[in-house]
């Protein structure tokens, strides 16, 4: 009995390492077949160092490996990193252009990053560190975002007097000074010129100098619902002169307001920037995660945690993540398959695990994706603290064993610092979730504090003890109320340096991920899961992969 190897001079006989049929030991070996044939001509025996994944892992037992303990062999490419597609799904009714989600923490994900990761291509979950009308507010905010539309300008009244606007400009440092005119009842009736706000007609009512309705050209609200943007730049287009677009309803009411300016400012965004994510009705997609919530008595609240899900599905959102430490529990199935048998078509997400039992039994209970990692988080103490959790390489391999059979989407929660990082992830998950890395964003929640002439911005674990005394003990198996035990808390408080808008941050990683997919020869997500081959890295080859032996500088540009 021989099994087949293909190497760079053809197919050649060795002897077998097991006592499987050889119809067994073909299919094991079917998939490094397949690459190698595909990829072509390597050198006999390099199949031999570099090896797919269920060799790799299975070689490197007992001992759990994490993304730096890693590396990835290139091969023969015909891509272009420009090229590489990197759209992902997590169901079969949510689709990514970007497999990128900002995790559901109080200080990286509300409305404001939501619309940023969407309109980049990726998600955010909105965390439930709040009341739950809030958190159903956030995403509203989201649902009913339109690029470039002002959907709540600053309006003024006919009897308003200009000193009254000036002082208001003032207190609040507005950067404009028009503004549209409505009625009581929030219908236009004039729109009240920057050219007339002015000290010299301070004593003047805004009915005595604004632009009366009659010579207002507005567009309507149905027109501009698609694409305002295409829409606003045709109207500026067709309307000399005119530099802001007033969009009113059928009765009249303002409905919104496009600048002329923004529209420039989009358009030439929109040319480095990656088509958003978005629903079958063009709005843009969004996740909540979802608190197991309970009654005093330990067990499920049902009634509200049926009725906060569907207030959240009113407003259109298009995942529900039921987050905690542990997804492998009782609790978090018992609330999957609530969710699932009330609402059979939303997408869930659940987790968090580390197992391929943890995965079948999460697929079991109805959820479309499940979230890998416990305590690979640069704000997570839980492998301190409990003693628990798996290396994120290891514990992703080992998931996707199980993942392949169920068909469910895998996410890498945790662990992330870098590009690579996430190359290496997607090589056996989804999508990944990003903490730390948007957390120093301006889109993020989290206080600025200024050290040393630095700013930073807070974040905190989940875990930590007062994101658990603001709503996330659950989370954690723990009771917010409960004042005669101490928690123990699993995260931990810090600080990141202010590192600019979320379109940056996904800019870099993004081309660092299609920079992987290039070495690799992978057009697209699925054929890097296919092409992937590893290769174990010793502290020196760690050292050796990061900039070494060197003085590095920055270069900073001040304003003098």
């Amino acid at each position: 009995m021989r099994t087949l190897r293909c190497g760079g001079k053809g197919f050649a006989p060795r002897p077998p390492k097991n006592n499987l049929p050889f119809a067994a030991c073909s299919l094991i070996r079917s998939r490094q077949l397949m690459t190698t044939v595909a990829t072509s001509h390597q050198p006999d025996g390099e199949a031999d160092f570099y090896l797919p994944a269920d060799e790799f892992f299975r070689a490197s037992r007992p001992v759990a490996l994490t993304f730096d303990d890693v590396s990835l062999a290139t091969l023969y490419s015909e891509i272009l990193p420009k090229d590489a597609d990197t759209s992902t799904a997590l169901s079969d009714s949510v689709r990514l252009q970007i497999p990128v989600i900002s995790s559901d923490m109080d200080t990286v994900t509300e409305s404001r990053m939501a619309i940023a990761m969407a309109l980049n291509g990726g998600l955010g979950l909105i965390h439930y560190n709040m009341a739950p009308k809030d958190q159903v507010k956030e995403v509203a905010r989201v649902k009913r975002h339109i690029h470039g539309l002002i959907q709540d300008p600053i309006t003024v009244t006919p009897e308003q007097h200009i000193a009254d606007l000036l002082a208001m400009i003032e207190a609040k440092r507005f950067a404009f000074s028009t503004f549209p005119v409505l009625d009581p009842e929030g219908r236009l009736v004039g729109l009240l010129s920057g050219n007339v706000v002015k000290e010299r007609y301070k004593a003047k009512k805004v009915a005595e100098v604004m632009t009366p309705r009659a010579q207002l050209i507005t567009e309507f609200e149905s027109a501009v619902a698609k694409d305002p943007i295409a829409a606003a730049d045709a109207f500026f287009s067709a309307h000399v002169g005119i530099n802001k677009m007033l969009v009113v309803d059928k009765n009249d009411r303002l409905r919104g307001l496009v600048t002329s300016s923004d529209v420039e400012k989009i358009t030439s965004e929109a040319k480095s920037r990656r088509k958003p994510a978005r629903d079958a009705h063009f709005r843009l997609v969004v996740g909540a995660a979802l608190s197991p919530v309970r009654k005093p008595d330990g067990s499920l609240d049902r009634e509200k945690i049926l009725s906060h899900v569907g207030h959240l599905v009113d407003e259109h959102v298009d995942v529900i993540a039921v987050s905690t430490a542990h997804g492998h529990t009782k609790g978090v199935g018992d609330v999957v398959k609530l969710v699932r048998d009330a609402f059979p078509s939303l997408t869930l997400v659940a987790g968090n695990v580390t197992s391929a039992s943890g995965v079948d039994f999460l697929a079991d209970c109805g959820a479309n994706a499940i979230k890998i990692g416990q305590g690979p988080g640069s704000i997570c103490t839980t492998r301190v603290v409990a003693g628990v959790g798996v290396p994120q390489l290891t514990a992703l391999y080992v998931a996707s064993t199980a993942a392949k059979k169920r068909n469910v989407r895998l996410i890498a929660d945790g662990g992330i610092t870098k590009s690579g990082d996430i190359v290496k992830a997607l090589t056996l998950a989804d999508a990944v979730i990003c903490g730390g890395l948007l957390a120093g964003c301006r889109e993020a929640p989290g206080e600025i504090i200024e050290i040393s002439g630095k700013v930073y911005k807070q974040y905190r674990g989940m875990g930590s003890l007062s994101a658990m005394k603001a709503g996330s003990a659950a989370r954690y198996g723990h009771d917010k109320n409960d004042k005669t035990r101490k928690v123990a808390a699993e995260g931990i408080e810090a600080l990141k340096e202010v590192s600019g808008s979320v379109d940056d941050v996904l800019a870099n990683l993004i081309g660092g991920v299609q920079s992987g997919m290039g070495y690799l020869g992978a057009a697209n997500l699925s054929q890097l899961r296919e092409k992937a081959r590893y290769v174990r890295v010793s502290p020196a080859g760690q050292k050796e992969a990061a900039p070494h032996d060197v003085i590095e500088v920055s270069t900073r540009t001040t304003n003098s």
